[in-house]
């Protein structure tokens, strides 16, 4: 049962990595980087490695989601 949640986060992981790559809007693909680093935690987690999962979710999820958002904020986009 285990295993297969594994996979299944696995799967997602991979997806979230594709999306992020082909995602034109930059704000959505911070999002999707963030979910991105949330699963990896998790997974960080399921394997044994809890201090490696708090520091994933801290610094991957947290903080550079926040300054990803601020630079963007501060810098002048072209919509289209």
């Amino acid at each position: 049962m285990i295993q297969v949640f594994n996979f299944v986060l696995v799967i997602f992981l991979i997806i979230c990595a594709l999306a992020v790559q082909h995602t034109d809007d930059l704000v959505g693909s911070i999002i999707i980087f963030a979910a991105y680093s949330l699963i990896m935690a998790i997974l960080w987690l399921l394997l044994a490695a809890p201090d490696i999962a708090m520091t994933e979710a801290a610094i991957g999820a947290g903080v550079t989601t926040i300054l990803f958002l601020v630079v963007i904020s501060r810098t002048r986009r072209m919509e289209k």
